[in-house]
Formats: structure tokens, C-alpha cells, sequence
């Protein structure tokens, strides 16, 4: 791919349209509690990220759903951050989300100024990710769908978990390893692509 850049800091895009100046982006990692957004930010950034990692204690057992998550040890209570560049032109800054549904407040502060998000789905429990998706519709942020294949997932046809998550057609979902960094940068540049595509329709005659 080729991009002649973004716009800069001070002249902010408008959500799902490719800015033309700047050379960084910024884009959301975003999920259910548990289902790899600090994992993908941690295998896919080219620098050490920051991950803001607490361990679980019995004094959350109430509150944290560890339903289908049992052996999780640890949460992030704020956010993660990792930058990865896609190319010489592109650098991508991203921005993990904390899962669990008492820090959902700091959803609105993550959320501004990003241009995309990737939504990371366990399709084991995909319920998990349904607030993610009703965040990037009500926040107008375009995103994709990374299904997180993990050990004992079961295969399901893409249309299927579509129609079980309400997303639209245009909207991609892709299967990933987050623990991959070759998988991770797929979904990225997926997102990238699906940008690219966004931003041209806009500008097509109607």
C-alpha cells in the first residue's frame, strides 16, 4: 500500500475517513473482558508496550464474569499502548480498552481522536464483545471484527457469527491468533484497508 500521509494533530479527521497530512494514526483495541486486547497489543508492537496490568483478587470475584475465563490472572484497569509501523508512511499508535464493565467509564477518553478500532471477539462467548460493538456504532468509529481463535474454539461460518454479533456486511470479520504477530498485523492492515475503502466511497459522485 501506498498513503501520501495524514492529517495533523490539529486537524482531526472525521471518523472512517483517511486523513491527509499526518503519518500516525490512532487506532482502538477493543473487546469483551478476556479476549486478547492485551495480548495482541504486546505481540504486534514494535516497542515495549504499556499495559497496565493488575492481578485478579477474590475481592473482584463478584464482579469480574470469569465464565469460560476461569485460569485468567490478571486485568487491565486502565489501558494498553503499542505502536507499530505498517509501512514507511504509516505508523499505527494503539490503544487497548479495559474489558471488564467497571472501567467502562474510561471508554470516552480512549475513544477520542481515534480514526479506527479493531473489536476482538471469543466467539466462546461472544456476549463479551457486544458492548465493544454498540460503542463503535454509537461513537460512529469504523471498525473490524478479529474472531481470536483460542485453543479449544470451535469452527464457526463467518455469516454465522455475523448474523449472532448484528453486524453489517461491510463490516470484516477475520480470524486471528492474537498471540501472533503476523496474524495481529493482518487484522491492522485489514482495518487499514477497510479505512482506505471507507474514505473512497465518501468521495465518490452520488
Amino acid at each position: 500500500m501506498a498513503w501520501k500521509g495524514f492529517d495533523r494533530p490539529d486537524q482531526p479527521a472525521a471518523p472512517g475517513a483517511l486523513p491527509a497530512e499526518s503519518r500516525s494514526v490512532k487506532v482502538m483495541i477493543a473487546g469483551g473482558f478476556g479476549t486478547g486486547k492485551t495480548t495482541m497489543v504486546r505481540s504486534v508492537s514494535d516497542i515495549r508496550p504499556l499495559t497496565t496490568e493488575e492481578t485478579l483478587t477474590q475481592a473482584s470475584a463478584d464482579v469480574d464474569r470469569l465464565i469460560g475465563i476461569a485460569d485468567k490472572q490478571e486485568t487491565t484497569v486502565s489501558l494498553d499502548f503499542g505502536r507499530i509501523g505498517i509501512n514507511d508512511q504509516l505508523v499505527l499508535y494503539l490503544f487497548g480498552t479495559p474489558g471488564q464493565e467497571r472501567f467502562w467509564f474510561l471508554w470516552n477518553g480512549l475513544f477520542k481522536g481515534a480514526l479506527g478500532a479493531v473489536v476482538l471477539v471469543d466467539t466462546r462467548r461472544l456476549a463479551a464483545s457486544f458492548r465493544a460493538i454498540e460503542e463503535m456504532e454509537r461513537q460512529n468509529v469504523p471498525f473490524v471484527i478479529a474472531l481470536n481463535v483460542f485453543p479449544d474454539s470451535k469452527e464457526h461460518p463467518i455469516d454465522e457469527v455475523r448474523d449472532a454479533l448484528d453486524v453489517p456486511r461491510h463490516t470484516p470479520i477475520i480470524t486471528c491468533d492474537a498471540r501472533d504477530r503476523a496474524s495481529s498485523r493482518d487484522v491492522l492492515i485489514a482495518l487499514i484497508h477497510h479505512l482506505k475503502d471507507r474514505s473512497a466511497a465518501t468521495l465518490e459522485p452520488r
